[in-house]
C-alpha cells in the first residue's frame, strides 16, 4: 500500500505504549490503512463495557512500526510534550473551563425546565389513569365480596380471595440530573508543545528513548511478517486468546470472522516441536480457523506460510 499524501497521524507514546486519541485519526487508520488497534477507554453510560469501549485506541507495536515506516504516522513523546504551564496559562485555562461549565449548566437548566413542564402534564394524566384503575379494582373487590356472601350458605362453598390494594408507585426525584462534559485529550492546552518532541522515524525515536521496539530477532520477524500480511490486504488483531500472535481477517473485523491464527517463527532454524503443531491444529479446528505458521528468513528477506488444519479421513 502506498504512503498517504495526507498529514501523518500523530501517535502519542507514553511508557513505550502507543495511543491514538483523535476519533478522526482512529477512523482513518481503520478505513484507509486497515489498522484496528484496541479501544481501551471506558464509557460510563454503557453497561456492556466488556464489548463496547471508547478512546483511546491502543496500537500493537507492529502496527506502530508499520505506520511509521510507511510514513503514515509520526511519534509524539506525550509526557515531554506537556511543558509546565505558566501562571497566566493556568488562569486562562481555569477561566475557559469555568465559562464552559457555566454554559453547559445553563443549557441543562433550560432543558430541565422544558422537561419539567412536560413531566407535569404527563404526571396529571398518570394520576387520572391510576385513579380510574383503582376504582375498577375497588368495584371488582366489592363484587367478589358480594358474591362470596351470597354463596356462603351453600355447603362446600369455596372461599373468595380478595387481593389487597396495590401500593402507589414512588414519586420521581425532584432534583434533575445533569452531566458536565470534560475533554478527553490535553493536546488543546496552550502549554502542550509537541513540535519539539515529534519523531518521524523509528531511529530518531529510539535515539531519544521514546520507542525501542523491535529489539530482538523475534520482534523483528513479527514486524516483517505483519508488514507482509498487511500489504496483502489483511486486517490483524490480537491472537493471544487463540494461541497465536495475531488473528488474521480477510476484511474489517466488524464484518468478517478471522480465517487464520498466525504464529511467527523468528528464523528457518527456530525450533517447532511436534506437540506445538498438534496443539495449533486442534485449537484452530476447535475455533473454526486454520493455524498459520509464518516463517521469516532474515537472510533472504522472505516470508513463507504453512497452514495447519484438521482433516477428516474416510
Amino acid at each position: 500500500m502506498a504512503a498517504s499524501a495526507r498529514t501523518p497521524i500523530s501517535i502519542h507514546v507514553s511508557n513505550q505504549r502507543a495511543f491514538v486519541w483523535d476519533p478522526d485519526d482512529a477512523a482513518t487508520l481503520r478505513a484507509q490503512h486497515h489498522i484496528c488497534g484496541v479501544l481501551a477507554g471506558t464509557l460510563p453510560h454503557l453497561s456492556q463495557q466488556n464489548v463496547f469501549l471508547g478512546l483511546p485506541l491502543i496500537l500493537m507495536p507492529e502496527e506502530l512500526v508499520l505506520l511509521v515506516e510507511k510514513q503514515l504516522a509520526v511519534l509524539v513523546d506525550d509526557p515531554a510534550a506537556h511543558a509546565p504551564p505558566t501562571p497566566e496559562q493556568l488562569r486562562a485555562w481555569d477561566a475557559d473551563r469555568g465559562a464552559g461549565v457555566a454554559q453547559q449548566l445553563a443549557r441543562l437548566e433550560r432543558e430541565g425546565a422544558d422537561r419539567g413542564a412536560e413531566d407535569m402534564s404527563m404526571s396529571a394524566a398518570a394520576v387520572q389513569k391510576r385513579k380510574a384503575r383503582e376504582e375498577r379494582r375497588q368495584r371488582a373487590r366489592e363484587a367478589a365480596v358480594a358474591q362470596g356472601e351470597g354463596s356462603s350458605t351453600q355447603e362446600g362453598a369455596a372461599s373468595v380471595f380478595v387481593p389487597p390494594p396495590a401500593p402507589a408507585p414512588p414519586a420521581p426525584a425532584s432534583a434533575p440530573a445533569y452531566t458536565v462534559a470534560v475533554p478527553a485529550t490535553s493536546d488543546g492546552f496552550s502549554w502542550y508543545a509537541p513540535a519539539g518532541h515529534t519523531y518521524a522515524t523509528l531511529d530518531a525515536a529510539r535515539a531519544a528513548g521514546v520507542w525501542s521496539y523491535p529489539t530482538t530477532d523475534e520482534e523483528r520477524a513479527k514486524c516483517e511478517v505483519f508488514r507482509d500480511l498487511w500489504e496483502q490486504g489483511y486486517f490483524m488483531g490480537g491472537g493471544s486468546k487463540f494461541g497465536g500472535d495475531w488473528l488474521v481477517y480477510p476484511g474489517d473485523p466488524l464484518r468478517y470472522h478471522s480465517h487464520f491464527v498466525a504464529t511467527v517463527q523468528a528464523s528457518p532454524t527456530a525450533p517447532l516441536w511436534p506437540m506445538e503443531i498438534v496443539a495449533h491444529g486442534r485449537l484452530g479446528t476447535a475455533t473454526k480457523k486454520a493455524h498459520l505458521i509464518c516463517g521469516w528468513d532474515p537472510e533472504a528477506k522472505t516470508v513463507t506460510y504453512f497452514s495447519i488444519e484438521w482433516a477428516g479421513f474416510g
